[in-house]
């Protein structure tokens, strides 16, 4: 990866991670990866070849899309659902404000890659729409990823429907890792600078 695509994903990760939500206040409920600890760990990932501009990544709870904005730069779909609309609908105008700096700073803006859908996360309908708009079923993801408020939800859904090989991402986990049924752990990466899980379907 380039210096200029570089710095562009570190401005992305800075205009981000100043907007985070934690766990207080009115919007205590909502919680917002850190996007430059992210970004270390998807530069490992990019660095072992395991990812790179022919994968496919879906955030199963996308909030305002940042995350998909980051992985945007190092997948060929990003794709997002979040059952909140109001939460969704803080896409365009954060987009549109990180365009205009990226522009104002002569960096890359995200790739036209990133699609985000409203609905819930295990609904039918919502793949339905996305194999619509970007050609992909469920099954041919190569990425997956949640916060850990949903991980125990999601995995079952993965373990399920997803390829073998697939890889679910899970933010927030540190010296206690979790086991999925029908998935398996990446000990040798997990925890992925001591906030990413990461598991193989069998």
């Amino acid at each position: 990866m380039n210096r200029l695509a570089r710095d562009s994903l570190e401005a992305v990760a800075d205009f981000y991670d100043a907007r985070k939500v934690g766990d207080v206040g009115p919007l205590g409920f909502r919680r917002s990866s850190d996007l430059h600890a992210l970004l270390s760990c998807l530069y490992q990932l990019h660095a072992r070849g395991l990812l790179n501009e022919n994968c496919s990544f879906l955030d199963m709870g996308c909030a305002d899309g940042r995350v998909n904005v980051l992985m945007s730069y190092f997948v060929k779909v990003s794709v997002g659902i979040e059952i909140d609309q109001w939460i969704l609908d803080e896409y365009g105008p954060l987009r549109k404000e990180l365009n205009q700096i990226l522009q104002s700073k002569g960096l890359l803006l995200p790739p036209p890659n990133i699609h985000l859908f409203h609905g819930d996360a295990s609904d039918p309908q919502v793949y339905r729409r996305i194999k619509e708009a970007t050609g992909k079923l469920f099954n041919q993801f190569d990425f997956f990823y949640t916060y850990l408020v949903m991980h125990e939800e999601f995995s079952q859904f993965i373990s399920q429907k997803a390829k073998s090989g697939a890889i679910f991402m899970v933010y927030g986990l540190g010296g206690v890792l979790p086991r999925y049924q029908g998935l398996e752990l990446l000990k040798d990466l997990s925890p992925m600078d001591n906030i990413l899980g990461l598991y193989r379907k069998r």
